[in-house]
């Protein structure tokens, strides 16, 4: 799933920097999907990584592995979600 809106990432092995989600266009190849990354501290496992500042942007990392709990869907960032298309909805209202 998409750690931002919760669709099942579908895409086979390996993941390239330039895939995305279907559903909400997100980078997939990033540090929130990867099975070295710890949310806690939002680091890396992995010591030798290079470390990458924005951790919901694609990346060149060589230790990059989808984490397997990607592969089925949850509701993601929610609130996130919702709030960015009722923002978006409001914006349009604006010019119609």
């Amino acid at each position: 799933m998409c750690w931002y809106c919760g669709s099942p990432v579908t895409d086979a092995e390996p993941i390239g920097r330039s895939f995305r989600c279907p559903e909400c266009e997100k980078d997939l190849r990033v540090c929130k999907h990867c099975a070295l990354f710890l949310p806690k501290s939002n680091e890396c496992a992995e010591s030798a990584a290079e470390r990458v500042s924005d951790k919901e942007k694609a990346n060149f990392c060589d230790w990059f592995r989808l984490d397997p709990k990607f592969r089925s869907p949850t509701s993601g960032e929610e609130k996130a979600v919702n709030a960015e298309k009722a923002a978006r909805a409001a914006f349009d209202t604006l010019f119609s």
